[in-house]
């Protein structure tokens, strides 16, 4: 268990590393056109929001799973499931810029990640420590693989070697 504390803690402060850096960097210098960097300002604001929030929701999950808290992982899970901002405060033409502006594959990315938060609330909720364990595991790899498709602009470590190469001129 203290091997999952470990490696979970590690990828989750390299991320933190990387979001840092990806500040420093113009917006879309390493541009994977996303579609993220053309939403209005208010509707960034609203998706980094809502990103920090579902960090913490995530850095949060890691205390609570290693001392058997399950009432909190599934508490913070359900959260994360309905989310935390985003739906809450979002207008009808803010919704329809999302669905105009981001790629099809962003959005079944975020509805992907949104199931597997539901599976870990499930998972909480039956007290199944193997399950929320793979759950947690799988919305990692959820951000990342987000990221790295859609946010190497922030998460310039993300790129991949190909993607590099193209960028070294």
């Amino acid at each position: 268990m203290k091997l999952f504390f470990f490696a979970t803690l590690f990828a989750i402060l390299l991320s933190t590393v990387s979001y840092g850096e990806g500040d420093k960097l113009k917006h879309g210098e390493h541009g994977n056109s996303s579609g993220v960097e053309a939403l209005s300002d208010d509707l960034r604001d609203l998706l980094s929001q809502e990103m920090q929030a579902l960090e913490s929701g995530m850095i949060s999950i890691i205390p609570a799973y290693n001392s058997g808290n399950w009432n909190e992982i599934e508490s913070t899970a359900e959260k994360m499931n309905k989310s935390y901002i985003m739906k809450k405060n979002l207008t009808e033409s803010q919704v329809k810029e999302l669905h105009a502006v981001l790629p099809r594959a962003f959005i079944e990315k975020d509805q992907n990640f949104h199931y597997l938060a539901g599976m870990l609330e499930h998972a909480a909720k039956s007290r199944k420590a193997e399950l929320i364990n793979f759950y947690f595991s799988k919305m990692n790899e959820s951000c990342v693989s987000c990221h790295a498709a859609f946010a190497t602009h922030r998460f310039p470590a993300l790129l991949l070697k190909e993607q590099k190469e193209e960028h070294a001129h």
